[in-house]
């Protein structure tokens, strides 16, 4: 397996709690999150959060498929949601929120393994497409997300960690 460490940071000038609250639904994300096919609910969880269960669908920049599911493991309401995965990825998934004035900073952590034997075939040549594609997923989500909640996105940063 070929691991991935990626880390993104939003700005946006929106209250903390319409940021939060669209990213605590991720039913309503291909709502407003090009290239996320689908999302479905496998389990509710507790009041918390705690045990949420999601699918995820997603279309990568070059076309490929990736679906994996997500357990929530974590929260701090306003300001964590950590999240396993398993599937075509395998690993962490950390939401971090912070309010700034009139703005909101996201920092996205997603510590990965691919399991795909395809993907890990060609991580050693396509690795920088791959890193490519999820930036660029990551980029439509901050688009999506400002427009989803009309704000302006301040900062979209994405780095590998």
């Amino acid at each position: 397996m070929t691991h991935y460490r990626f880390e993104t940071r939003w700005r946006l000038a929106a209250p903390l709690e319409e940021v939060y609250q669209a990213l605590c639904q991720p039913s309503q994300w291909p709502t407003w999150w090009p290239g996320l096919i689908a999302v479905e609910s496998l389990s509710d969880g507790q009041a918390s959060g705690i045990d949420r269960r999601y699918r995820y669908t997603w279309r990568s920049r070059l076309g490929y498929r990736l679906r994996f599911e997500v357990r929530v493991t974590r929260v701090q309401a306003r300001r964590l949601i950590e999240a396993e995965a398993h599937g075509d990825l395998e690993g962490l998934g950390r939401w971090e929120f912070a309010e700034s004035g009139a703005t909101t900073e996201v920092r996205y952590l997603w510590r990965v393994t691919t399991t795909p034997r395809w993907m890990n075939l060609l991580a050693p040549l396509a690795r920088p497409l791959f890193a490519w594609s999820h930036h660029a997923m990551m980029r439509n989500g901050a688009n999506g997300l400002a427009r989803h909640l009309g704000a302006p996105l301040l900062e979209n940063r994405h780095g590998s960690a």
